[in-house]
């Protein structure tokens, strides 16, 4: 795409015959909004200062903080309106302040590595011989009692490197678009997930992984507390693991390598839970390096490995909500929002997952106050905190301005949102949207995709998707939607690993993705009616719901 001049005018598409209703879209606003963002666009530089000077950006860390207040600024700069800051109790962060690994016997080697999140410190450099632990039901306590004291333990068998081979680089092309538009809405099963577990997931093309709110569940959550107490009981030093499996699980039916770790120095390395104090340091390394471990074990050759590990505890800490917005010109106070959440995790410094969403986002707006124009309702960016804690920024925000989906009480600005786009699957370009099972709006997004096909934009996808912010609207009766992306490497390279950095982002995706973003805020701004709602949900317990909006 680069800098090449690419403009839009009602000249070259109409709208389609047999509409039930003509959509009135401002063709020279859309026509001026492609020409600003594929043609002077400011995203990689967004991008830079949130990944490269202030990624990672954990929620509650001073990292995140920094991010904020820089983010602030440039709105401001800017001339958005209404800039600020929402917050709300978090806890416990943590904050990484040194790392290193090596294997010192039988040979020296660096090790690739990273703390899990919420571990705790070592105190300094520690060398310890290593040992293998396989604990995994409650008879194999016994098995190592008295065994660790002073050992690195191996929590994991060592696991099979393939070659790079399978659709890594995933596109929402073929075969794969035809699935999302013409899989069927599912029965529905309850609320769409708002915690990032699994069970609510619609499709692997869907929602990104889960986003574990802190370390598993019920019975493996008691049995993990039980473990990390016996390693802390054991004198065990620390424990090192190579990540978890590839989740194959959930992924279509096109897609049985989907999410095979590419490996090559990738590394996923999990949290563990905040909300308690882990016994031992925790380390995720390499799955190659783990290997060679596991094999001189096997092999009865001695190893010694040496941890640096130190970390920082933030007690009580705020996560936040970051907001901006360009007011409308018409009088009754109705909001159009797009959101990104603006967290990440620290492994890397959070390209993808999800400064890529949050500049899309930053730059659409930008776009649009930059030319401008005048949108009847308010256009609203909101990046949210602890999304992958399980939503809790967004969830938030929806709970003190909207409604309490416990109890489905409407706020009086339920009735006043418009719409609500969110964007958190990459960094690959926007290909459509899904529709979160609210048919009412297919004729319109037909309509506002016409003049973006040439940009790729062609997919709607009829079915609800889960696993990140627009749920948090969505569980309240508002019409939240996600955009329909190509995934790339996401889930292969990127996505919640030490690989999520500024060079995995495609520049000209990154660039598509603000402009289209800024095409359809504008469309819902400007249009006569809000966007069609579903039913109202019931509330999740006690109280009684008001009318739908």
């Amino acid at each position: 795409m680069g800098s090449v001049l690419v403009l839009f005018s009602a000249a070259f598409v109409a709208v389609p015959a047999g509409q039930p209703a003509a959509e009135r879209l401002d063709y020279a606003g859309i026509a001026q909004i492609r020409d600003e963002g594929l043609n002077r666009s400011q995203a990689m530089e967004t991008l830079f200062w949130l990944t490269d000077r202030y990624g990672p950006r954990l929620t509650g860390s001073p990292a995140m903080d920094e991010a904020g207040a820089w983010t602030m600024k440039k709105m401001t700069e800017w001339g958005l309106a209404n800039v600020h800051r929402e917050d709300w109790d978090f806890g416990r962060s943590w904050s990484l302040e040194r790392f290193s690994a090596h294997l010192v016997a039988p040979q020296i080697q660096p090790l690739i590595g990273f703390p899990k999140t919420w571990s705790p410190g070592t105190g300094g450099p520690v060398t310890a011989d290593v040992v293998r632990a396989t604990i995994a039901a409650d008879e194999d306590f016994a098995k190592y009692k008295g065994q660790l004291k002073g050992k690195i333990v191996l929590a994991q068998p060592s696991r099979a490197v393939r070659m790079l081979e399978g659709p890594f680089i995933v596109r929402m092309d073929g075969d794969l678009a035809k699935e999302a538009e013409t899989t069927p809405i599912p029965a529905q099963r309850g609320r769409g997930s708002s915690t990032g577990s699994g069970p609510g997931r619609a499709g692997a093309l869907a929602d990104e992984p889960a986003d574990q709110p802190g370390g598993g569940r019920g019975a493996a959550q008691q049995f993990q507390a039980k473990l990390q107490q016996f390693y802390k009981d054991e004198g065990v030093v620390a424990v090192l693991d190579r990540g978890s499996d590839a989740d194959t699980a959930n992924m279509g039916s096109n897609l049985s390598v989907y999410q095979q770790h590419p490996d090559g120095g990738t590394l996923f390395p999990g949290t563990v839970n905040r909300t308690t104090t882990a016994a031992v340091p925790q380390v995720t390394l390499a799955v190659e390096h783990y290997n060679r471990i596991v094999r001189l074990l096997e092999h009865d050759v001695p190893v010694k490995v040496e941890l640096d590990v130190r970390v920082r505890f933030h007690e009580n800490t705020k996560g936040f909500n970051l907001v901006g917005e360009i007011p409308g010109t018409d009088p009754g106070g109705e909001v159009v929002m797009l959101g990104a959440h603006f967290d990440s995790h620290p492994f890397a410094t959070g390209a993808t997952d999800n400064a890529t969403g949050s500049t899309a986002m930053l730059e659409a707006l930008r776009i649009i106050r930059t030319l401008g124009l005048k949108p009847r309702r308010t256009i609203r960016v909101a990046l949210w905190g602890g999304e992958e804690q399980g939503l809790l920024g967004s969830r938030a925000y929806v709970t003190a301005h909207f409604a309490d989906v416990q109890f489905m009480q409407l706020k009086p600005e339920h009735a006043k949102l418009a719409a609500y786009f969110n964007l958190d699957n990459g960094t690959g370009r926007i290909r459509g949207i899904w529709m979160q099972s609210n048919l009412g709006v297919r004729p319109i997004f037909e309509q506002w995709i016409a003049p973006l096909k040439d940009l790729g934009v062609t997919i709607l996808g009829p079915r609800s998707v889960s696993q990140t912010d627009h749920v948090s609207f969505d569980n309240v009766g508002l019409p939240g939607f996600q955009f329909v992306q190509d995934r790339l490497e996401y889930n292969a390279r990127s996505h919640h690993s030490n690989m999520d950095t500024y060079d995995r982002v495609q520049r000209d995706d990154l660039v598509q993705q603000a402009t289209i973003a800024a095409v359809f805020a504008y469309n819902a701004a400007m249009r006569d009616e809000k966007l069609p709602r579903k039913a109202l949900p019931a509330p999740q317990r006690g109280g009684r719901g008001s009318a739908a909006n």
